[in-house]
């Protein structure tokens, strides 16, 4: 009997969309109503209304914190941004070899070695204690990591963290080196928040596949992170700016976009797999991106309405908005981040909600193992003698 015979297999549409594969308290999208959440509370009045600490800790806690309980996460955390002596060696050889794919690469290198250097056990032998503080100092050294390959690559040395600052802030200063203005820090921070976790996307759902198999955490993260370096998930916000300029000017957004929908091209920044009306997170870092104004932002909400108004008429029926993306792109522009930056500042804030699937899935023993239908020549087929071609 076969695997699948054995097991009752079931059919499941291309993609697995929609297909519901566990169960999980960490939050949910509800693509129709164009809302999400982390645990019982909207992201969005998260991302409005806390700190970013705050939000990890809701994550990995289930409550938001009181004031001492921050503090000492704050401590706590600010203490682990310092990587490992053995990893910070090793860093510029990593920039050096990742230099022509960026500090996203570099990344996964470095996730490897650091959980070799700070000893990161298999899932499945460690208690939940040892798993959350794995799962805190990958998190904490995250940013410490690709802030220093960013500039390693750039030809300039990497700034140390610094404890007294928050996460947000910090990661800005090791970016640039200079201490960062509050207006910058709390876009940026509030990015940061929305982004954490947003259901069983493609990198979330390859941390938990990972994790099913009680390997250690920084494994998890890889995989994690090779799933979100696609240019049809993480991979989209300096794309999306890109269109802004490839268009140029206002009178050159219809033609450039009439073109590019009648050729069959994606616009990048428009559509998402989940939501059927418009994007919460767009629409909040829309709000972010006008309390600055300036040239940029007026184009980018000129070309939303043509976009929108153009796929409406070339491609009615279909509700296409611009997801989170696009304004990403904007606001980190604006905050004067770096665009080969765009999608590591988006992985330095997904990785919190990686490692809080990852600390939920080590609860389940069970290793997920799907199915796939064989569709090739009928077996078994004689094996031919050798040196006979076979086609």
């Amino acid at each position: 009997m076969s695997i699948t015979e054995a097991n009752a297999p079931i059919d499941a549409p291309r993609g697995l969309a929609g297909v519901i594969v566990t169960e999980t308290e960490l939050g949910d999208v509800r693509g129709r109503e164009g809302f999400y959440h982390y645990r019982q509370y909207s992201a969005v009045e998260l991302a409005t209304a806390r700190t970013f600490e705050d939000v990890w800790y809701l994550m990995f806690h289930g409550a938001l914190p009181n004031a001492a309980q921050l503090a000492a996460f704050k401590a706590e955390t600010a203490a682990l941004r310092v990587l490992p002596a053995a990893l910070r060696d090793a860093l510029p050889g990593i920039a050096k070899a990742g230099a022509l794919s960026g500090p996203l690469a570099g990344l996964r290198a470095s996730l490897s070695l650091l959980g070799a250097s700070a000893g990161f056990r298999p899932l499945y032998d460690i208690d939940d204690d040892h798993r959350r503080a794995d799962a805190l100092a990958a998190c904490a050294a995250v940013p410490t990591l690709l802030t220093a390959l960013h500039r390693l690559g750039q030809g300039e040395q990497p700034v140390e963290p610094r404890a007294d600052l928050s996460h947000a802030a910090n990661y800005l200063y090791m970016l640039t080196g200079q201490e960062p203005d509050p207006e910058r820090v709390r876009a940026v921070e509030a990015y940061l928040i929305s982004t954490i976790d947003h259901g069983f996307n493609a990198s979330t759902f390859t941390a938990r596949v990972i994790a099913s198999t009680g390997a250690d955490l920084a494994a998890c993260l890889g995989g994690a992170v090779g799933a979100l370096s696609g240019p049809l998930h993480g991979g989209a916000p300096s794309r999306a700016l890109d269109t802004l300029d490839a268009i140029g000017t206002p009178d050159r957004i219809d033609t450039w976009i009439r073109d590019r929908v009648l050729r069959g091209e994606r616009i990048m920044g428009f559509g998402h797999p989940v939501y059927r009306t418009e994007d919460p997170r767009s629409r909040m870092l829309r709000g972010i991106a006008e309390e600055f104004g300036g040239p940029l932002v007026e184009f980018a909400v000129q070309v939303e309405a043509r976009v929108e108004a153009l796929l409406a008429e070339l491609k009615p029926g279909r509700e296409l908005h611009t997801n989170v993306e696009f304004y990403a792109g904007v606001v980190m522009e604006l905050c004067g981040l770096p665009r080969e930056m765009f999608t590591p500042t988006f992985c330095a804030a997904r990785v919190v909600g990686w490692s809080a699937n990852i600390l939920e899935q080590a609860q389940d023993s069970k290793i997920i193992r799907p199915a796939a239908r064989y569709v090739g020549p009928p077996p078994p087929q004689p094996v031919p003698a050798v040196g006979v071609a076979t086609g």
